[in-house]
């Protein structure tokens, strides 16, 4: 006798029931353990994702914050033109025979054009230095040409109106007078 032949036949394929059973278990483990890495990797792109735009929207609000005034400032740069050339309406030299009205007011005008000067560096914004700087198309704005031999082409010699930036940014060019070769 076989000893298939001991077991009836219900009980016989019961036996082999477990190994489907733990078949299909294992199955459905493997495809449980890859839809979990699949979560995982899901997950960690998005927490990336996320990472990357709050590092955008903190550089966008840093840079809005920046450059927010800039109209307005445009609008202030006229200010601090009047007030530079009223206090070049009257020369050092002269400042001395002035009486003591005048002197209060050339203090008072000085003190109101340092107050706007330092009001623009608060948010920013600063006058650019262009005398004996190298010509640069981005900040300054050639509007005649100095022949010399003093200076090689391409450096400014003279400044006819004052340039400003805010951050990296031209927020008004200088008007300057460039060197060029002589010849």
């Amino acid at each position: 006798m076989s000893r298939d032949d001991d077991f009836p036949e219900e009980l016989a394929g019961h036996f082999d029931q477990p190994e489907t059973e733990s078949d299909e278990k294992d199955l459905e483990i493997e495809t449980l353990k890859e839809q979990v890495a699949e979560s995982k990797d899901r997950l960690l792109r998005l927490a990336a994702d996320m990472d990357n735009l709050r590092k955008r929207a903190e550089r966008e609000k840093a840079e809005a914050t920046l450059y927010a005034a800039t109209n307005f400032a445009r609008d202030l740069l006229s200010v601090a033109d009047n007030l530079g050339r009223a206090l070049q309406a009257l020369p050092e030299q002269e400042r001395d025979h002035a009486g003591e009205v005048e002197k209060n007011l050339i203090t008072g005008v000085e003190m109101t054009e340092r107050e706007l000067l330092s009001t623009f560096q608060r948010h920013g914004i600063r006058k650019l230095e262009t005398v004996g700087q190298k010509f640069d198309p981005n900040f300054h704005q050639a509007i005649f040409e100095v022949p010399t031999s003093e200076k090689p082409p391409g450096i400014v010699m003279q400044e006819m109106q004052a340039g400003y930036a805010v951050g990296d940014r031209c927020l008004r060019p200088a008007m300057v007078g460039v060197s060029k070769a002589e010849g």
